[in-house]
Parts: structure tokens; C-alpha cells; sequence
């Protein structure tokens, strides 16, 4: 999952971007509105994370553009505690939720989790495929009673694919959805990730959709590599 961080405050920004990547997420980051946007506007993320007072272009502004031009991914905004207008004006531009500052990590990390589920449809935290559970939480992987050992990214790959069961997601996609913008970008290396992924789990879960991607096959009954 990628995460836009529009926050002019060279320390905070710094800490939630290294908080979100620690939480697994791949992360782009801009200090002003402006930037902001053409980034929103540009790459596809999945949901930003946006302080009302910047530069250039204020955050409500932003929000209003998105807004307009069908940019439908989920706005987590950052607001003084005490400025309950700045909340307000935000939701009503189309914000998803708001987080005060200053805030807890956890509290952050647990309404971006629930941002995203709620984009994809989903209502728990913990993905369920078939044996396969992935705790969004704890970033933990299991297939029945058995950790699985992932990488950062092999996690990044899975979390993807099991937030989209069912669904055909193209190499492009995975791509675009693991890395950050300035990320020396691969395609060829997600067919390795998928392998990887592959060999550690006791069943087959990914099916190769030959010429188009992957998809995460639940019931068991996926064949054919």
C-alpha cells in the first residue's frame, strides 16, 4: 500500500514517514500543497495523509481539487487539537477522518489501517484467505498455526493482493502500490517476490492470469502457474 505524506514540518514529516514505512507501507512525501497535489494527482496512492496549514496551497484547497476532479482515495487530515473549524472545514472539503496533534503513533497507524480496509470494502483488520491470515495490526503472516517469514517486500506484495482478493491485479499495479515515487522501480522483480511468496506457503493461494497478473484465489480451488 503507498501513502502520500503532505506535511511542511521537516521533523513531523520525517517521523511519519519512517513510521509509516515501518508499518510496511511504501511512502511519498511533500512539504506544500502544491507538490501535494501534482503528486495525488500523478501517482496512485492509496490514501494521504494531509496537515490543513501548508504552504502554497492550503490543505482544504487541496482537498477541494481532488475532490473535483474524482480523486476518490481516502484523506487522513492532521489538525490542532483545539481547532475544531480546521476539522470541520476539512471534512467538509472530503476528508475521511482527522487526527489531532499531537497524536500517538498507534492511533494514526490504526485509522490509516481503517481508512484503507474501508476503500477496498473490508471490515476487519486481520485478512483472512483460505489458511492464509494477515494481521494489518502486527503485520504478521500466518497459514494455519505457521509464521510465515516475509521480507518488507513480499509483505507489501501480499498485503496488496489480499486487500483485492479475487481480483486481477496487473504487474503495473503491484508495482506502482510497493514503491515510492522515487523508488527504483522494477516490474521484473514483483514475478520474483510472487516465487518467493509461493514457496513458503503450503498451498497455492496466487494464480498467475497469463498476460494480465496475478490474483489471490481463496477457495482453494486456484490452479496452474
Amino acid at each position: 500500500m503507498r501513502i502520500l505524506v503532505v506535511e511542511d514540518e521537516p521533523t513531523l514529516r520525517g517521523q511519519l514517514e519512517r513510521m509509516l514505512q515501518s508499518a510496511g507501507y511504501a511512502v511519498d512525501t511533500a512539504d506544500n500543497g502544491v507538490d501535494g497535489l501534482h503528486i495525488a494527482q500523478h501517482e496512485p496512492i492509496d490514501l494521504m495523509v494531509l496537515d490543513l496549514g501548508l504552504p502554497m496551497l492550503d490543505g482544504v484547497s487541496v482537498l477541494h481539487r481532488l475532490r473535483a476532479a474524482q480523486h476518490t482515495a481516502p484523506v487522513l487530515i492532521l489538525t490542532a487539537r483545539d481547532s475544531w473549524q480546521d476539522k470541520v472545514a476539512g471534512m467538509d472539503a472530503g476528508a475521511d477522518d482527522y487526527v489531532s496533534k499531537p497524536f500517538h503513533a498507534e492511533e494514526l497507524l490504526a485509522r490509516v489501517r481503517a481508512l484503507i480496509r474501508r476503500s477496498v470494502g473490508l471490515a476487519s483488520p486481520v485478512l483472512q484467505c483460505g489458511q492464509l491470515t494477515l494481521d494489518t495490526r502486527s503485520a504478521r503472516v500466518t497459514e494455519g498455526a505457521r509464521l510465515l517469514n516475509l521480507t518488507a517486500h513480499e509483505y507489501k506484495v501480499l498485503s496488496y493482493l489480499m486487500h483485492r482478493p479475487g481480483e486481477v491485479i496487473s504487474r503495473q499495479d503491484l508495482t506502482e502500490h510497493i514503491y515510492a515515487q522515487d523508488f527504483d522501480r522494477d516490474s521484473n522483480t514483483i514475478d520474483v517476490f510472487v516465487a518467493r511468496l509461493r514457496k513458503k506457503f503450503a498451498r497455492h493461494y496466487i494464480e498467475t492470469v497469463r498476460g494480465q497478473g496475478y490474483r489471490l484465489i481463496c477457495s482453494g480451488d486456484a490452479h496452474g502457474a
